[in-house]
C-alpha cells in the first residue's frame, strides 16, 4: 500500500487525526476539586517534561465544557489507567461531574484520587500555554505513586492493553 501524504488543514482534518492515531498512547484521567465539586476528564495528551524539577504536561481541548475549570485549577491529579479501567476512562470521557459510582478518596487538598490506577501524579499548576485548539497545562509533581500492572492504551480510535515482553 502506498504512502498517503497531505498537508494538515481544514480539508484534511480526518486524515491528520488518522495519522496521529497511529501513535499509541496511555490513557489518563485528570481530576480536580472545584467550587461545585469534583471534576474529571479522560486525557491521552500527557507527557513528562522534566525530571528535575519534576514537571509533567497535559492538554485539555478548548472546546470541552470542562476546559476552563481545569485551566483555573491550581491542584490536580493525573491518574494512569490500568488495563481493567476502561469503564472508568469511558465514563469520564462522557461526563466529568458524576462520581456516584466511582471509588475515590480526597487528597489532603481535596483532589479526587481514583482507586486502582496504575500510577498517579499529584500536581500543582505552574504554567498554562496556548496550544492551538488545546491548552498546555504544566504541573509540578508534588507526590507520585505507582503499582505493578499493565496500562490501558489508546490507538487508532480503540482501547486495548499492552502485550508484555517477558
Amino acid at each position: 500500500m502506498p504512502d498517503f501524504s497531505f498537508v494538515p488543514g481544514p480539508d484534511t482534518a480526518r486524515d491528520y487525526r488518522d495519522a496521529l492515531g497511529c501513535y499509541g498512547t496511555g490513557v489518563t484521567v485528570v481530576t480536580t476539586q472545584t467550587a461545585s465539586g469534583p471534576l474529571a476528564m479522560t486525557v491521552n495528551s500527557f507527557a513528562s517534561v522534566s525530571l528535575d524539577p519534576a514537571l509533567v504536561l497535559w492538554c485539555p481541548g478548548k472546546a470541552s465544557p470542562r476546559h476552563d475549570r481545569f485551566v483555573a485549577a491550581q491542584t490536580y491529579a493525573i491518574h494512569v489507567m490500568a488495563e481493567n479501567q476502561l469503564d472508568m476512562a469511558a465514563h469520564f470521557a462522557r461526563t466529568g461531574e458524576d462520581f456516584g459510582t466511582i471509588d475515590w478518596t480526597p487528597s489532603a487538598a481535596g483532589v479526587p484520587q481514583l482507586s486502582g490506577c496504575l500510577a498517579r501524579f499529584d500536581c500543582t499548576q505552574v504554567a498554562v500555554h496556548d496550544g492551538g485548539d488545546h491548552s498546555i497545562i504544566i504541573g509540578r509533581v508534588d507526590l507520585a505513586m505507582h503499582r505493578p500492572g499493565k496500562g490501558l492504551m489508546f490507538k487508532r480510535g480503540q482501547y486495548g492493553g499492552f502485550l508484555g515482553l517477558d
